[in-house]
């Protein structure tokens, strides 16, 4: 009877202190704990600054369970996520950052679960060796998105997880230039389980992840699946213009009933034109990440662009 194989897919970039160290980790796991599977270890690498691509090179020269997809420009932590997760040939996929700050020995359990008969087996995220300011802020987001989502999209949980071949082809389904592949695996279904563990620290070099990039990637994931900002601006919107036309009301009374406590404020009207022009730039930004997502998905542009793939057959 032919053995169960299981797809890990690292996203790279410029992590050459940390390739070797993933590739083992991951290499031990499925001689010790996870013997009784085959495996195949794909790397992404978005087109790194170092010398990531060499050592995969090299690493997949000598290991034939290594695979490597070389994209021939940096298109973003998601595109090369949902990219790795369609392009995996296992039962099962699980996708780990190459910092391996998601800790792989919880793999096993995750497969146990999968074995269990769990189409999605998460990583749960239960504390964080992070700042306190930055715990707050990631566990606000989670709630927000969680909230505010029109489908089920579970707290403290990322792109850290097992998904079964049933999960994989319906993914396949989706047609979306900046993936959001957690929502897109929420947003599907399917009988899911989670496993509890601690995010760590960094071990070796510096992350790539810029505040802006964070920033981007939290607007995503509320534009994905989530008409919340829109309906924000239509509510706050409709409450400006009713305190608008109350306060104008008032006024024309005022000045008919009481004309001598109708003195021109010029104060008033000056901190009333920046306020409401403040307000209509804040809802034309929203908008506009709309129409922006809208902009680039109609145009159609390729989600990514390979420049190499080594030992996919």
């Amino acid at each position: 009877m032919s053995k169960k194989k299981i797809s890990v897919y690292t996203p790279c970039f410029n992590e050459e202190d940390n390739i070797e160290y993933c590739y083992s980790t991951i290499k031990n796991l499925f001689i010790n704990s996870l013997k009784d599977y085959d495996y195949e270890h794909i790397f992404g690498d978005n087109c790194s600054e170092d010398k990531t691509l060499v050592k995969l090179k090299e690493i997949s020269s000598k290991d034939k369970n290594v695979k490597v997809i070389s994209y021939s420009r940096n298109f973003g932590a998601f595109q090369s996520l949902y990219n790795g997760a369609i392009s995996a040939t296992g039962d099962a996929i699980i996708c780990i950052s190459a910092d391996l700050q998601d800790p792989p020995e919880i793999i096993p359990k995750m497969v146990e679960k999968w074995e269990n008969g769990f189409d999605v087996v998460y990583g749960k995220k239960i504390a964080r060796e992070e700042s306190f300011i930055m715990q707050n802020i990631r566990k606000f987001y989670y709630k927000i998105v969680k909230k505010f989502s029109y489908i089920d999209i579970p707290e403290n949980v990322g792109e850290f997880c097992l998904i079964n071949k049933k999960v994989q082809n319906a993914i396949k389904l989706f047609d979306d230039y900046y993936p959001y592949l957690r929502g897109m695996i929420a947003n599907c279904g399917f009988k899911r389980a989670y496993v509890e563990y601690t995010w760590k620290k960094r071990k070796f070099g510096k992350s790539t992840g810029s505040t802006y990039i964070l920033i981007d990637n939290a607007i995503n994931g509320l534009i994905s699946f989530s008409n919340i900002p829109m309906r924000i601006c239509l509510f706050v919107g409709a409450i400006i213009s009713t305190i608008s036309v109350c306060f104008s009301i008032y006024s024309f009374f005022v000045a008919l009933l009481l004309p001598k406590a109708a003195q021109p404020g010029i104060s008033l009207l000056i901190v009333a034109i920046f306020f409401f022009f403040g307000i209509t730039l804040f809802f034309l930004g929203v908008v506009g990440e709309y129409i922006s997502a809208i902009h680039s998905q109609v145009r159609k542009k390729p989600l990514v662009i390979i420049n190499e793939k080594i030992n996919f057959d």
